[in-house]
């Protein structure tokens, strides 16, 4: 099927000049953990940017800023990593997938559903156990706080990704495919 010239969007009007225009922005269907991400990066560049300042507008460097800018890297990266498991779009590997027979693409990728939903659930498991092990003894380097803050932070990402993983695993059992064996499809196809 060929597209005529005609038939795409102009963005050239016939005066010259440059025509566009923005789509609505549609937050509507923003997950909670995309909010708390967001929330952790935003405290995280107010704190590097009170780092900057201080260090060299005023050449007085706050000390606990840099402890506390890593902490607050490490709280994105955990509850962010969880938008990931929601739109399920980590990495993975599809091509063997194209020419395995239906039934065993079907049941491979049921498998990976089963060993994401255990790898997670045994992170929370794990982090729970170190934090029950450093107890309250534990305490950051520059401020006198308790290092199971950061780690609580941690098994509360792992234990969003584990249930998460159960919504996805459910959705494609559910619907009887899942990217893995339809690459073109995503999860909004239910």
């Amino acid at each position: 099927m060929s597209v005529s010239i005609d038939d795409l969007p102009q963005v050239m009007g016939d005066d010259g000049q440059f025509h566009a225009q923005d789509e609505a922005v549609d937050l509507s269907g923003t997950q909670p953990e995309a909010w708390v991400a967001v929330g952790f990066f935003w405290i995280l560049g107010i704190t590097v940017f009170y780092q900057f300042v201080t260090r060299y507008v005023m050449n007085d460097s706050a000390s606990w800023t840099e402890e506390i800018a890593r902490y607050l890297l490490i709280a994105t990266v955990f509850v962010g990593a969880t938008i990931g498991v929601v739109k399920n779009n980590h990495i993975q590997v599809d091509f063997f997938y194209r020419y395995m027979p239906h039934a065993l693409a079907r049941g491979m990728s049921t498998l990976v559903d089963l060993m994401r939903i255990a790898f997670f659930a045994a992170a929370v498991v794990l982090t729970l156990m170190m934090m029950i092990k450093l107890g309250s003894n534990s305490r950051m380097t520059m401020v006198d706080l308790p290092m199971n803050w950061v780690y609580g932070v941690c098994l509360l990402g792992f234990a969003a990704m584990a249930f998460r993983s159960a919504q996805v695993a459910w959705i494609h059992h559910r619907r009887g495919y899942s990217v893995l064996e339809r690459p073109e499809s995503d999860m909004q196809d239910r």
